[in-house]
């Protein structure tokens, strides 16, 4: 394994590269959906700061060892892919033993944010993590690696509902549904344009394993699902009409993002996959924050 220290380049060049290479921006994604569960859990209160805390710290911990491992695990493939040949690993901006500390470090802080949150968190902890890491190599036996990738980030609700009531329960399972088929079906959108290399080199996506054509179909079929799900998880949280708009706006969100991408015209996947589901994840939480401070 290579040296553990930081690249030649320097700790603020290092910093902006390691967070490139997660892609921390993405933690827009999840993260939303975490804090409906944790408000939503928390009943006509508020969860406490240090809850808070641990929970972000458990979120951006988790993700961030889920990316590096992923970014460990495919370093061959992106480098034998033009369209990821230019990230930081193939690049050789970071090393593999760097990216090895990140994974390491971050798997450790998510089992101390775990611990400090409950015995259920941290009894969990492990198998999170292993669902997290194990997608990375989803995709090299089975075409249903999408729906992996969806689980890995619909535990983040479950997790944030465990973190302030000590169990599970059905809200935070129906909203986990929702984010696991949103996921998966932006995430077969978006490996529309590997379709070709993924067929070459044996990788399994739904877009290699039926043809693009096929894949948009199930894509949208697991958003109508997301919609349901979205929905149903208002009306548990207390209904009312700012969770009710927050759903509406993801399923126009949705409709836009399938209007953006064709098997002809894959121009603009970034903007579906990217500014859609971006925004649909902060306008969601957003206005459900909303809805629980005004309730009170």
């Amino acid at each position: 394994m290579d040296e553990l220290t930081a690249p030649a380049q320097g700790i603020a060049a290092t910093t902006r590269e390691t967070a490139r290479l997660v892609m921390l921006q993405h933690t827009v994604f999840a993260l939303p959906f975490a804090l409906i569960s944790l408000i939503t859990a928390a009943g006509t209160g508020w969860p406490s700061p240090a809850v808070w805390a641990w929970v972000a710290l458990a979120m951006v911990s988790a993700r961030t060892a889920a990316m590096a491992f992923n970014r460990l695990a495919d370093h061959a493939i992106d480098a034998a892919n033009p369209r990821t040949a230019s990230r930081t690993l193939p690049a050789g901006r970071l090393s593999r033993g760097w990216v090895w500390g990140v994974v390491v470090a971050s798997a450790a802080a998510f089992l101390v944010a775990a611990a400090e949150l409950n015995r259920l968190c941290l009894a969990l902890a492990p198998a999170t993590l292993a669902v997290l890491l194990g997608y990375s190599y989803a995709k090299r036996f089975t075409p249903l690696a999408h729906l992996w990738l969806g689980v890995a980030l619909g535990l983040s609700p479950i997790g944030a509902w465990i973190a302030v009531t000590g169990a599970i329960d059905w809200p935070p399972i129906v909203l986990a549904t929702a984010v696991t088929t949103w996921v998966a079906g932006f995430d077969v959108i978006y490996s529309l344009q590997d379709e070709d290399f993924d067929r070459r080199n044996r990788l399994r996506s739904l877009p290699s394993a039926l043809g693009g054509g096929r894949a948009l179909v199930v894509a949208r079929l697991l958003h109508v699902v997301a919609c349901g799900g979205f929905a149903a998880f208002a009306i548990l949280a207390g209904g009312g009409p700012l969770r009710f708009v927050a759903v509406a706006a993801a399923g126009c969100l949705l409709v836009w993002q399938h209007r953006l991408v064709s098997v002809n015209d894959l121009s603009r996947v970034d903007a579906a996959f990217f500014t859609t589901d971006g925004i649909l994840s902060l306008v969601m939480g957003g206005l459900f924050v909303t809805a629980k401070v005004i309730a009170g």
